[in-house]
């Protein structure tokens, strides 16, 4: 609930707050998902614009699950899980076939906010999205929260873990 959430965070925060490069940046191209800025340290691990890369995926996601969520699938892979409400899959095909089976044909994803932040020196990057969705031709749009973690796969990203809930209001 809304206290597992806040201490979650607050240990990230705690953990990875106030990380800043200092390293001049390159571009990184992400199929579908292009001008995301990277560095390369002494020690050859990745230094992300996470802020970048979380805008960039974000949109990209939503815009894709809005038009053909079939499509998803070049985003995860084989070792990836998605926590749908109360339902856990892993592994791609598995994840398609989940979000290919919910039960409406329509769906408008709305981003109210969007957090990120890097999770390891490796270049991983955790973000949390907050919104509403609209879903066949309901007028009522229905809260939702989704975090992803984002894992660099050569100069790309794959996402390793999805979970997604609706909120409801008590």
């Amino acid at each position: 609930s809304l206290s597992f959430f806040l201490s979650f965070f607050l240990i990230f925060f705690i953990l990875f707050g106030g990380v800043k490069t200092k390293y001049k940046t390159k571009s990184l191209i992400i199929p579908s998902i292009h001008n995301i800025k990277y560095t390369k340290t002494k020690k050859k691990t990745m230094s992300v614009d996470f802020s970048t890369l979380a805008q960039q995926f974000t949109e990209f996601y939503y815009n894709q699950f809005d038009q053909d969520r079939a499509q998803l699938g070049n985003l995860y892979r084989n070792e990836s899980m998605l926590t749908f409400e109360t339902s856990q899959v892993q592994g791609v095909a598995a994840i398609v076939e989940k979000l290919t089976a919910l039960p409406f044909q329509k769906v408008k994803h709305r981003i109210s906010t969007l957090d990120a932040q890097p999770c390891s020196p490796q270049g991983d990057v955790l973000v949390m999205i907050t919104g509403d969705l609209l879903i066949d031709d309901e007028t009522n749009p229905q809260r939702f929260s989704q975090v992803f973690h984002l894992i660099p796969d050569g100069q790309s990203y794959y996402v390793f873990n999805d979970i997604f809930r609706l909120n409801y209001g008590y």
